[in-house]
């Protein structure tokens, strides 16, 4: 196998010097005018004077805010699957296939040729970032392991694919990179996730792996079973001695933290990203708290919404030129696949504008305020992962809803549904329950007048369950592996009352 890190090096010096000296704001523009120039000509282009925009204001005041739901039904479904020319130039090759967290409703983004270059660039500033801070690495020296959903695709039409988007991926892998691919096909074709599992974790380990790229609930599992595999306690170092990148994402990672901390053992860099299926939003280029920097100049102009604007008539639309930190966001995209001014369900948080760097804060349908409270995600998982540092105990998944009162005079109050490593003691779970309150107290003026002295909110109830619950609903519910998250915060009354039921028997 050739070894490709020294040109990776040469590439990532490269590459520093333009980020270093980058115009964020000036780079927002000329992606916008090279969008706005090659779908002039599209039907959409045509609708919204594409040709005459000159400025990121003209363009805010054609073109209103939409959701999926409005680009579906309007423009993709009517052609779909063979679209040409509606929304970006030319016919939409692949569409990736994904869902909303807690809907089993299928959507088809599209995925262009111009939006596999842009991702490509993408995933070579995250191993640019990688060799730049770890000088010695020789990451391109063996395989990169993507843990994912099957990569098989459906043929919707001649030259018209849809899947998972690990499979548009791995079908569309660079020439010089398809040698690094693991797993091999046969694996990565397969749809059962428990029997991909089972496989995989024997033959990683046989494999020179030096990256792994998973969303770490479903890392776990692959790891837990590497364990029992080999009978004892192991580390990353037992099972991929030349482990040298570890890339997450998709999931906040602080209750995760400790779990994988423990495992790498202080051998292979954890790096995080932020994908999405309509473009490479974002990634980790300095130190975890640092922030997730904004990658500017590669096929994608952002637009921020304050949340409690994003349905209104005439929201605020902010831009990296005058974005403000520490405000909570939507974040709007205009894409190279056709995207425009499409609101994608997160939100973030700014920590900085020189280079633009933030945080996912959640989803913009990802709080919880069943009884005025006014949680976010962010807050959420913050509180659970101070409570799981304060008691010194390890999670592998959560969610939490709503219980409402059965009875006149009662009080309703949020359930936490928590997978620990191991079931703590009755009195560990009321302590971690407790840790939470507390923070959430902490951090939420909504929250701690709703606690307090009982008047709308009673304290914060955990239910422990053991290791695999979270799997085994998912499987139940048919959503098991891939890129499928475990909700963590359930609206949906119905999805909340499956899992407490499920979890009332583990």
């Amino acid at each position: 196998m050739t070894d490709f890190t020294p040109l990776l090096k040469l590439y990532a010096r490269r590459r520093r010097r333009t980020l270093a000296a980058l115009d964020e704001a000036a780079a927002q523009e000329r992606q916008l005018q090279r969008l706005l120039a090659a779908a002039a000509n599209t039907q959409f282009g045509r609708e919204h004077g594409f040709a005459s925009i000159k400025t990121v204001e003209e363009y805010q005041k054609a073109v209103r805010l939409r959701r999926y739901d409005d680009f579906w039904k309007t423009y993709w479904q009517p052609k779909f699957p063979v679209i040409e020319n509606v929304t970006w130039p030319g016919r939409v090759p692949y569409f990736a296939v994904t869902s909303g967290t807690t809907s089993g409703t299928s959507k088809y983004i599209p995925v262009t040729q111009a939006m596999n270059r842009s991702n490509t660039l993408a995933g070579l500033d995250l191993f640019s970032h990688h060799v730049t801070h770890r000088p010695a690495s020789r990451v391109f020296g063996g395989k990169s392991f993507m843990l994912g959903g099957s990569t098989d695709l459906v043929r919707q039409a001649q030259g018209v694919w849809s899947g998972d988007l690990s499979g548009i991926a791995i079908k569309r892998l660079p020439w010089w990179a398809q040698q690094f691919a693991f797993p091999p096909i046969e694996y990565a074709l397969l749809t059962d996730w428990e029997e991909k599992v089972a496989k995989l974790a024997t033959l990683a380990v046989e494999s020179d792996i030096r990256v792994i790229t998973g969303t770490p609930s479903w890392l776990l599992i692959l790891f837990d079973r590497q364990q029992a595999n080999a009978g004892r306690a192991v580390t990353a170092r037992d099972l991929y001695p030349k482990l040298d990148l570890l890339v997450h994402g998709g999931v906040n990672f602080k209750p995760y933290r400790e779990r994988f901390e423990q495992f790498l053992a202080g051998g292979a860099e954890l790096r995080e990203v932020y994908p999405a299926s309509e473009g490479f939003i974002a990634l980790q280029d300095e130190r975890p708290e640092d922030g997730l920097r904004l990658i500017t100049d590669n096929g994608l102009f952002f637009e921020f919404v304050p949340v409690d604007e994003i349905d209104s008539a005439q929201p605020t639309r902010h831009w990296i030129g005058n974005v403000e930190p520490e405000v909570n966001y939507a974040i709007v995209l205009s894409t190279c696949s056709g995207c425009w001014s499409y609101v994608i369900g997160d939100t973030v948080r700014f920590v900085s504008r020189e280079p633009p760097r933030l945080f996912i804060t959640g989803r913009t349908s990802y709080a919880m305020s069943a009884f005025g409270e006014h949680l976010i995600g962010e807050e959420v998982e913050d509180a659970v992962a101070f409570a799981a540092a304060s008691n010194r105990l390890t999670i592998n998944d959560f969610s939490m809803g709503a219980v409402f009162p059965a009875l006149a005079g009662d009080l309703g109050g949020h359930l936490f549904i928590v997978e620990f490593d191991r079931v703590p003691a009755d009195s560990a779970t009321a302590a971690f329950a407790k840790a939470i309150d507390d923070r959430l107290q902490t951090r939420n003026d909504d929250y701690r007048a709703h606690r307090a002295e009982g008047f709308g909110l009673h304290a914060p109830r955990v239910r422990a369950v053991p290791a695999g619950t979270f799997a085994r609903w998912m499987k139940a519910r048919g959503r098991l592996g891939g890129q499928n998250k475990v909700p963590r915060i359930i609206n949906d009354a119905a999805l909340f009352a499956d899992l407490e039921r499920f979890s009332a028997g583990a």
